[in-house]
């Protein structure tokens, strides 16, 4: 249940400048998700953490991993051993923000059903 509600919130983050154009909520929803950007580095490690914490072999955790690497890319980074490579790491993910925002979505509800 946690890594579903930390699933929605990452996509909800990564999808920040998407979220506008959803009829009837997407202002609000984009508002929302522009105040939790302010903690973006902070639910990438929580939901780093937190998927290699309860890692097992599910979309969820693998989706709890892509999405911590992606929103703490910034904090990994001054890590001295792993610096360079979580940097292209993160830019080659960056590139499928869009997708990996949704799909984060999409498990984080189908795991709160």
């Amino acid at each position: 249940m946690i890594g579903d509600i930390l699933l929605i919130l990452a996509g909800l983050i990564l999808l920040t400048g998407l979220l506008g154009v959803i009829p009837a909520m997407g202002k609000h929803l984009e508002k929302f998700a522009k105040w939790l950007g302010s903690f973006q580095g902070i639910i990438g490690i929580i939901a780093l953490i937190y998927g290699i914490w309860t890692f097992s072999i599910s979309l969820s955790s693998i989706m709890l991993i892509i999405a911590g690497i992606m929103l703490a890319a910034g904090i990994l980074q001054s890590l001295p051993a792993i610096g360079d490579e979580l940097k292209r790491l993160a830019k080659t993910l960056g590139s499928f923000q869009t997708i990996i925002g949704i799909i984060a979505i999409v498990v984080g509800m189908m795991g709160l059903l």
